[in-house]
């Protein structure tokens, strides 16, 4: 099952992207509402085919908890203002999660084909031009945004592999020694 949908996946990205897209009303910002929920919707998917799926979602929920604690931590900030006036606007919350997404399924999905990841970089682009156009962020947002889910998505990439490699080199340490926590118990 999986093989034949690994076959398929840079149709099936399109067809999440394109999905998105039906799904919107017919607005700039809920276009890019919907693609920043449909690229990290499929770079999941594509994880989950190939084995990657928890250190995804790990990384995505740490990512989106910090872009959150920021907006937060900010407060009343000059750097946290939207040009609409309201609050929480750094970073860019959309950005990150379509960024995040999208430097996935780039890196790790569609790495072959040059037309998806063509298709998937303009995704992640409308959706930080959408919230520039809303009013609900600026350029200095967006790209705080689109940085900050490179950060978790390429840079901690290694750091939750050193850690995996770490815990089974250490489970394995144990068993050698007799020392694992189902011997223990018996």
């Amino acid at each position: 099952m999986k093989q034949g949908l690994l076959h398929y996946r840079n149709i099936l990205v399109i067809a999440v992207l394109a999905l998105s897209l039906c799904l919107s009303q017919k607005t700039v910002e809920s276009y890019g509402d919907n693609l920043q929920i449909g690229l990290p919707v499929a770079a999941f998917g594509c994880r989950i085919a190939t084995g990657g799926g928890g250190d995804y979602a790990a990384r995505f929920l740490a990512m989106l908890g910090t872009v959150h604690l920021a907006k937060w931590g900010l407060g009343g900030a000059r750097i946290n203002i939207r040009p609409s006036g309201s609050l929480h606007g750094f970073p860019s919350g959309h950005m990150a999660a379509a960024s995040f997404g999208a430097s996935s399924l780039i890196n790790a999905c569609i790495e072959k084909s040059p037309v998806t990841k063509t298709v998937v970089i303009l995704a992640a682009f409308f959706v930080g031009g959408s919230r520039i156009e809303s009013d609900s962020h600026n350029l200095w947002q967006v790209l705080a945004g689109a940085l900050w889910a490179l950060l978790f998505e390429r840079g901690f990439r290694k750091a939750t592999g050193r850690l995996r490699r770490l815990a089974r080199k250490r489970k394995d340490d144990r068993m050698a020694a007799g020392t694992s926590r189902e011997s223990i118990g018996r």
